[in-house]
């Protein structure tokens, strides 16, 4: 089978993966030299502990074992399973924390809550003053800047896939195939777009009523910490943002505890990830209103460099680059993403939002199930 796939991010990369894995042959259209979007502007954290159960946590678990098996093959993946601790500060977070042992698939997110000392134990680069944290044993990181890249070499040698970038797909023509803005022709039997948040064009000629909104998010990057931050971090506040912690306990104490100001502005939560180079990858605000504004605010930088140097216990490294990034997500939230085959033998897979990362190995399998690769 020949399978075109157009869009080179993360969950585009692991559809080509999919195809090559199953023996097709793969051509693989992007639109800039390579990926420039959300796939390449995250935190590289495939990050099981928030998901909401069920589909959606199910479908990160399996995610999750995908990766593992990548990065054995693909070294410059940098997949690390270093885990996650969500920081909390006083009892109140704590109790919080507490409640997420009670769900009844804690044990597959691999949760354990942890005091002061024992959070020391496990990432000693946390120095400041907290309560405590909880504990995922399942989340995991890779490098987000240079996975795709890995990849695509991985690919290349399959002797399997070509690689098109500084391509823009313009139609689709007839039943699987399309044609580029260079006037070629690609045909195959099966075309797959993963199109990231380039939601208009030829994506919305297909869908004009696609049930997806774009998110820009704004994140940045220090020098080297000079030691060893040996999980992922987030911090109390990322409680509010993910379902899996969802229940009364979480709607009290967010009533009686609101978001800092310029925390509640932006939709903040820190995460807080290492780079194999020592610096540390930091965010994150979410921004849903468009037209997006075209430049990066300070004040959401300085919550958060405030924050990580409470856990530390130190001054933050000083900061080497700040960016923005837009992804596209499901309105639907029961749903992971949003697949719909829009003609004869060619499928759309878009809307992740923050989860592409985490679980586009499981949902370019499930795509490869669903069309009978």
């Amino acid at each position: 089978m020949r399978v075109i796939v157009v869009g080179a991010g993360v969950l585009g990369t692991m559809h080509a993966w999919e195809a090559v894995g199953r023996g097709h042959e793969v051509v693989h259209i992007e639109r800039e030299a390579e990926a420039r979007g959300a796939s390449v502007r995250n935190f590289g954290l495939v990050w099981v502990g928030g998901r909401a159960g069920g589909t959606e946590l199910e479908t990160a678990l399996r995610a999750r074992e995908l990766w593992e098996g990548i990065g054995a093959r693909v070294p410059g993946l940098g997949f690390r399973a270093n885990g996650s601790l969500t920081v909390v500060r006083d009892e109140a977070e704590r109790a919080v924390a507490e409640a997420a042992l009670r769900l009844p698939d804690a044990a597959s997110r691999g949760f354990k809550l942890l005091d002061a000392d024992e959070v020391r134990d496990v990432n000693p680069a946390l120095r400041g003053e907290f309560a405590g944290a909880l504990w995922c044993e399942r989340d995991a990181a890779v490098e987000p800047r240079t996975a795709q890249r890995a990849l695509r070499e991985a690919l290349t040698a399959s002797g399997r896939y070509t690689f098109l970038g500084g391509r823009e797909v313009r139609a689709v023509v007839g039943e699987r195939a399309v044609r580029d803005d260079h006037g070629d022709l690609h045909e195959g039997d099966a075309v797959v777009l993963c199109t990231g948040a380039w939601l208009g064009g030829l994506v919305r000629e297909l869908v004009p009523d696609l049930p997806v909104r774009r998110v820009r998010l704004q994140m940045m990057q220090t020098e080297p910490l000079g030691e060893a931050l040996t999980t992922s971090v987030a911090d109390a506040d990322s409680f509010r943002y993910y379902p899996a912690y969802g229940g009364p306990g979480l709607d009290e104490w967010a009533a009686a505890r609101p978001q800092a100001p310029v925390a509640a502005e932006h939709r903040m939560q820190l995460l807080m990830v290492q780079r194999e180079d020592g610096g540390l990858t930091i965010g994150d605000t979410h921004e849903y209103d468009t037209p997006f504004g075209f430049d990066v605010v300070e004040d959401p930088y300085e919550h958060l460099a405030g924050v990580v140097e409470g856990m530390l216990g130190r001054p933050l490294p000083a900061v080497r680059r700040r960016w923005a990034g837009v992804y596209a997500q499901c309105t639907d939230t029961s749903r992971v993403v949003h697949r719909q085959q829009v003609r004869d033998g060619v499928w759309l897979v878009t809307g992740p939002g923050g989860r592409g990362m985490t679980c586009s190995p499981a949902l370019a399998e499930e795509t490869a199930n669903e069309i009978g690769w």
